[in-house]
């Protein structure tokens, strides 16, 4: 048996991630020689997408002690059934689910959400089934939703299957733990998507969500807004996973953007595309834990189409046409450390990777990516890769800053079916691929960017050739 081969079957009895497994040879800097850099601990390997249960809270299969259905009166004004609907949500206990019919429930008052349930008594506000209640208001005075505003927390609190649309914020969290918002579909607000900037929030669950034109053209427009600037506000211990957020437009319109100080965040198999800022933008954590960015799909940034500080893993993920850079990391509110970036696929026209303060930095990896530009460097150090492990990447286009740790590609041949625009973004090698075999088994992900185990030879890359 090979040694792949053996590293992945320990690895499937393990149940865990094989990054930073293998024998010896398989570590090293940029220069040669050395041994690999410590691997912070990552999120948990996700099963696959067609499984979201991993996603979720612990609590979410818990029966509620009593199911209340709300209507939608067409005798009524939308502003008369907002108020019905407003009144019906803050009556709630724990164990109690509401669930709310189809109809335009427009909100004219300030609505704060500041419920308590329990772990073994969450409290439930969902769509009846088959149905999509719109939640609005008639102006951009107020947030359409407030949660555990005010000094009133919310927790143990599921919202499940509304559209929400109009007002300021279109749903702002404030002192929030254990607040899971599933599949809600979130646009066309005043000035954004779903923040969480104004109170620590814990244990944030955000899952299916779609998130679309989220504010005006000269608000910011961030799709997800996570913590604070410089930590003031922090979010620990959280999912953001399987979300579709596009076309953020605005005069920002990141994607997901995690500020400094969050920790213990696990962004993880989010589509997200069409945005002027980055797709997702992560800083560092100063120290307080690892964040995890993986099995991302992400294309057409008018900037960076990632752009990642510090102490992250960030693996599996398909990074394509960033007008800047497909995948950029640089000092921003703190320092670049503690930094693996494994097995990721990058194909941009113009610079793919560029690693601008990776240079004598503590834990610093950038091994087994596909790292493609059409038109100028594929990875870029343009101040040096002291101490960096770089190993088992396949290149299009120039290197800058490393003599060792890459070979060469073919091009958009390596690929099932990819254009630069990424209009086409099947990027699973074919069999002729230089991708096949190319990656070093020191730096394995047991799984690709689909969830599956990787088999056999060890593709660079996001994608496993099953």
């Amino acid at each position: 048996m090979n040694k792949w081969l053996v590293i992945a079957f320990v690895g499937i009895l393990t149940a865990a991630p094989i990054f930073g497994c293998g024998g010896s040879g398989g570590g090293g800097s940029s220069s040669g020689g050395g041994t690999p850099a410590p691997a912070p601990t990552p999120a948990p390997t996700p099963s696959p997408v067609g499984e979201p249960e991993i996603f979720f809270p612990s609590w979410y299969g818990i029966a509620p002690r009593q199911v209340i259905n709300l209507t939608y009166n067409s005798t009524k004004t939308s502003e008369e059934n907002g108020a019905l609907l407003k009144a019906a949500i803050l009556a709630l206990q724990p164990g109690q689910k509401l669930k709310i019919g189809a109809g335009t429930y427009s909100v004219n008052s300030y609505f704060n959400i500041a419920l308590q349930g329990t772990a073994d008594s969450p409290i439930w506000i969902v769509a009846q089934d088959g149905e999509t209640p719109v939640i609005t208001r008639p102006d951009a005075d107020q947030n359409v939703i407030n949660i555990g505003a005010g000094g009133s927390p919310a927790r143990y609190l599921a919202i499940r299957g509304l559209e929400v649309t109009g007002g300021s914020q279109l749903m702002r969290l404030y002192d929030c733990a254990n607040v899971w918002v599933d599949q809600c579909h979130l646009h066309h607000g005043g000035d954004g998507g779903l923040t969480a900037n104004t109170a620590d929030t814990d244990r944030i669950y955000l899952t299916r969500n779609e998130i679309n034109h989220p504010g005006g053209p000269s608000s910011t427009n961030e799709g997800m807004y996570l913590g604070a600037n410089n930590g003031q506000y922090v979010m620990t211990n959280s999912v953001i996973a399987l979300n579709h957020i596009h076309d953020t437009g605005g005069t920002q319109g990141d994607g997901i953007e995690l500020k400094g100080g969050s920790y213990n965040n696990w962004i993880v198999a989010n589509h997200i595309h069409d945005t002027p800022y980055p797709c997702i933008v992560v800083y560092g954590t100063g120290g307080k834990g690892v964040n995890t960015i993986e099995r991302n799909i992400l294309y057409r940034s008018n900037d960076n189409t990632l752009q990642v500080t510090g102490e992250a893993v960030v693996r599996n993920n398909l990074i394509m046409s960033g007008a800047a850079a497909g995948f950029a990391s640089t000092d921003n509110q703190g320092t670049t450390a503690n930094l693996q970036v494994v097995h990721n696929t990058i194909i941009n026209t113009s610079r793919a990777a560029n690693l601008s303060s990776w240079n004598n930095r503590a834990g610093m990896v950038f091994a087994n990516n596909v790292v493609y530009s059409r038109d100028a460097e594929s990875i870029r150090f343009p101040n040096g890769s002291t101490g960096v492990a770089v190993k088992g990447n396949v290149v299009l286009g120039p290197v800058e800053g490393i003599a060792a740790g890459y070979i060469a590609g073919a091009g958009l041949t390596d690929f099932a079916s990819v254009t630069w625009d990424a209009s086409s973004r099947d990027a699973a090698p074919t069999a002729s691929s230089a991708i096949i075999g190319a990656g070093d088994p020191a730096y394995a992900v047991l799984t690709d960017i689909t969830g599956a185990a990787r088999q056999g030879s060890l593709e660079t890359g996001a994608y496993d050739r099953h």
